[in-house]
Protein backbone atom coordinates (compact mmCIF):
# COMPACT_ATOMS: atom_id res chain seq x y z
CA UNK A 1 0.00 0.00 0.00
CA UNK A 2 2.65 2.28 1.01
CA UNK A 3 4.94 1.64 -2.18
CA UNK A 4 1.55 1.84 -4.68
CA UNK A 5 0.76 5.27 -2.97
CA UNK A 6 4.81 6.38 -3.22
CA UNK A 7 4.57 5.10 -6.98
CA UNK A 8 1.39 7.46 -7.65
CA UNK A 9 2.92 10.16 -5.90
CA UNK A 10 0.47 10.51 -2.86
CA UNK A 11 2.66 10.61 -0.74
CA UNK A 12 6.48 11.00 -0.40
CA UNK A 13 8.73 9.59 2.21
CA UNK A 14 12.32 11.56 3.02
CA UNK A 15 14.06 10.02 5.87
CA UNK A 16 16.70 12.70 7.24
CA UNK A 17 19.99 11.13 9.06
CA UNK A 18 20.54 13.03 12.30
CA UNK A 19 24.52 12.93 12.11
CA UNK A 20 24.66 15.18 9.28
CA UNK A 21 24.09 17.47 11.81
CA UNK A 22 26.30 16.61 14.64
CA UNK A 23 28.89 19.10 15.84
CA UNK A 24 31.84 19.11 12.82
CA UNK A 25 33.97 18.71 15.54
CA UNK A 26 32.80 15.56 16.74
CA UNK A 27 34.52 12.90 14.86
CA UNK A 28 32.44 10.45 16.06
CA UNK A 29 28.86 12.45 14.85
CA UNK A 30 27.72 12.02 18.26
CA UNK A 31 23.90 13.09 18.28
CA UNK A 32 23.46 11.70 22.00
CA UNK A 33 25.09 12.53 25.26
CA UNK A 34 24.16 11.96 29.04
CA UNK A 35 21.50 13.56 30.94
CA UNK A 36 22.28 16.67 33.63
CA UNK A 37 21.29 15.32 36.74
CA UNK A 38 22.76 11.87 36.55
CA UNK A 39 20.52 8.98 35.33
CA UNK A 40 20.35 5.97 33.06
CA UNK A 41 21.39 5.69 29.61
CA UNK A 42 21.48 9.14 26.76
CA UNK A 43 19.31 11.40 25.56
CA UNK A 44 19.47 13.07 21.98
CA UNK A 45 20.91 16.38 21.58
CA UNK A 46 18.75 19.52 20.70
CA UNK A 47 21.25 20.88 18.08
CA UNK A 48 21.03 17.67 15.54
CA UNK A 49 17.43 17.96 15.63
CA UNK A 50 17.24 21.92 15.67
CA UNK A 51 19.68 21.88 12.36
CA UNK A 52 17.49 19.09 10.50
CA UNK A 53 14.38 20.94 11.23
CA UNK A 54 15.84 23.82 9.77
CA UNK A 55 16.51 21.80 6.95
CA UNK A 56 13.60 20.84 5.80
CA UNK A 57 12.66 23.06 2.99
CA UNK A 58 8.48 23.61 5.10
CA UNK A 59 5.52 23.36 3.55
CA UNK A 60 2.68 25.66 4.70
CA UNK A 61 0.25 23.26 6.07
CA UNK A 62 3.00 21.29 7.72
CA UNK A 63 2.92 19.30 11.29
CA UNK A 64 6.05 18.13 13.58
CA UNK A 65 5.34 15.43 15.46
CA UNK A 66 7.53 13.76 18.47
CA UNK A 67 7.23 10.38 18.92
CA UNK A 68 7.31 9.44 23.15
CA UNK A 69 6.36 7.76 25.88
CA UNK A 70 4.45 10.86 27.66
CA UNK A 71 2.95 11.57 24.18
CA UNK A 72 -0.80 11.47 23.57
CA UNK A 73 -1.83 8.05 22.67
CA UNK A 74 -2.30 7.59 18.49
CA UNK A 75 -5.78 6.85 17.40
CA UNK A 76 -7.74 6.34 14.64
CA UNK A 77 -9.07 9.91 14.67
CA UNK A 78 -5.76 11.60 15.19
CA UNK A 79 -4.75 9.60 11.68
CA UNK A 80 -7.67 10.98 10.20
CA UNK A 81 -6.70 14.68 11.32
CA UNK A 82 -3.69 14.26 10.32
CA UNK A 83 -4.55 13.85 6.77
CA UNK A 84 -5.22 16.95 6.39
CA UNK A 85 -1.65 18.63 6.50
CA UNK A 86 0.72 18.66 3.57
CA UNK A 87 3.60 17.81 5.46
CA UNK A 88 4.34 15.32 8.39
CA UNK A 89 7.46 16.02 9.98
CA UNK A 90 8.26 13.06 12.30
CA UNK A 91 10.89 13.20 14.88
CA UNK A 92 11.57 9.86 16.11
CA UNK A 93 13.49 9.04 19.70
CA UNK A 94 16.18 6.95 20.64
CA UNK A 95 18.17 5.78 23.68
CA UNK A 96 16.21 7.11 26.92
CA UNK A 97 14.64 9.96 24.74
CA UNK A 98 15.06 13.21 23.59
CA UNK A 99 16.61 16.49 25.34
CA UNK A 100 13.01 17.77 26.66
CA UNK A 101 13.58 21.43 24.97
CA UNK A 102 12.55 19.85 21.80
CA UNK A 103 9.34 19.27 22.96
CA UNK A 104 9.10 22.33 24.79
CA UNK A 105 9.60 24.45 22.12
CA UNK A 106 10.09 22.80 18.35
CA UNK A 107 6.89 20.58 17.89
CA UNK A 108 3.09 20.89 17.62
CA UNK A 109 2.86 17.15 19.06
CA UNK A 110 4.06 14.22 20.69
CA UNK A 111 1.90 10.51 20.58
CA UNK A 112 2.54 7.12 21.27
CA UNK A 113 1.48 4.06 19.42
CA UNK A 114 0.92 2.25 23.24
CA UNK A 115 1.24 1.91 26.85
CA UNK A 116 4.95 0.10 25.74
CA UNK A 117 8.54 1.01 25.58
CA UNK A 118 10.11 0.33 21.94
CA UNK A 119 14.07 0.87 21.40
CA UNK A 120 12.83 3.94 19.03
CA UNK A 121 10.32 6.04 17.22
CA UNK A 122 10.90 4.48 13.70
CA UNK A 123 8.26 1.60 14.26
CA UNK A 124 5.97 4.24 15.76
CA UNK A 125 6.19 6.26 12.87
CA UNK A 126 5.90 3.64 10.15
CA UNK A 127 2.62 3.11 12.12
CA UNK A 128 1.74 6.88 12.01
CA UNK A 129 2.74 6.72 7.86
CA UNK A 130 0.71 4.02 6.98
CA UNK A 131 -2.39 4.42 9.07
CA UNK A 132 -2.58 7.96 7.66
CA UNK A 133 -1.41 6.49 4.25
CA UNK A 134 -4.49 4.11 3.73
CA UNK A 135 -6.53 7.11 4.56
CA UNK A 136 -5.96 9.47 1.57
CA UNK A 137 -7.43 9.33 -1.44
CA UNK A 138 -6.38 7.26 -4.47
CA UNK A 139 -4.61 4.77 -2.23
CA UNK A 140 -7.38 2.54 -1.37
CA UNK A 141 -9.33 1.32 -4.20
CA UNK A 142 -12.48 1.15 -2.08
CA UNK A 143 -12.64 3.85 0.22
CA UNK A 144 -15.78 2.48 1.64
CA UNK A 145 -14.13 0.02 3.43
CA UNK A 146 -11.85 2.35 5.41
CA UNK A 147 -14.94 4.24 6.25
CA UNK A 148 -16.49 1.50 7.80
CA UNK A 149 -14.12 -0.64 9.85
CA UNK A 150 -12.76 -1.14 13.24
CA UNK A 151 -12.04 2.63 15.09
CA UNK A 152 -13.35 5.11 12.08
CA UNK A 153 -16.81 5.29 13.80
CA UNK A 154 -17.01 6.41 17.29
CA UNK A 155 -13.76 4.45 17.98
CA UNK A 156 -16.44 1.46 17.63
CA UNK A 157 -14.74 -2.18 16.31
CA UNK A 158 -16.14 -3.76 13.65
CA UNK A 159 -18.55 -6.86 13.20
CA UNK A 160 -17.01 -10.20 12.19
CA UNK A 161 -16.49 -11.10 8.71
CA UNK A 162 -16.28 -14.77 6.95
CA UNK A 163 -15.27 -15.89 3.60
CA UNK A 164 -15.28 -18.76 1.26
CA UNK A 165 -15.51 -21.60 2.04
CA UNK A 166 -18.80 -21.88 3.63
CA UNK A 167 -17.82 -24.81 5.60
CA UNK A 168 -14.14 -25.79 6.88
CA UNK A 169 -13.37 -28.51 9.33
CA UNK A 170 -16.42 -28.42 11.23
CA UNK A 171 -16.55 -24.52 11.03
CA UNK A 172 -19.56 -22.82 9.46
CA UNK A 173 -20.04 -19.50 8.28
CA UNK A 174 -23.72 -18.07 10.58
CA UNK A 175 -26.63 -19.01 8.64
CA UNK A 176 -27.78 -15.35 8.57
CA UNK A 177 -25.32 -14.16 6.24
CA UNK A 178 -26.31 -17.16 3.50
CA UNK A 179 -29.76 -15.90 3.69
CA UNK A 180 -29.55 -12.94 0.90
CA UNK A 181 -31.17 -11.13 3.34
CA UNK A 182 -29.69 -7.58 3.45
CA UNK A 183 -32.08 -6.17 6.55
CA UNK A 184 -31.67 -9.00 8.69
CA UNK A 185 -27.92 -9.35 8.03
CA UNK A 186 -27.33 -5.58 8.76
CA UNK A 187 -29.24 -6.20 11.95
CA UNK A 188 -27.40 -9.07 13.31
CA UNK A 189 -24.14 -7.42 11.70
CA UNK A 190 -25.12 -4.25 14.30
CA UNK A 191 -25.75 -6.44 17.30
CA UNK A 192 -22.41 -8.26 16.87
CA UNK A 193 -21.06 -4.64 16.96
CA UNK A 194 -22.11 -3.61 20.09
CA UNK A 195 -21.98 -6.96 21.69
CA UNK A 196 -17.73 -6.55 21.11
CA UNK A 197 -17.94 -3.07 21.77
CA UNK A 198 -19.43 -3.68 25.20
CA UNK A 199 -16.14 -6.61 25.88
Amino acid sequence: MIKRAQDKKIIEIKPIDLRKFADKNDAHNSVDDTPYGGGAGMLLKIEPIYKALKSIRRKKNSRVILFSAKGKKLEQKDLKRLTKYDQLIMICGRYEGVDNRVAENLIDEEVRVGDYVLTGGEIPAMVLVDGVTRLLPGVLGNLESAEDESFSNENKLEYPQYTKPEKFKGMKVPEILLSGHHGKIKEWREKKKAKLNDQ
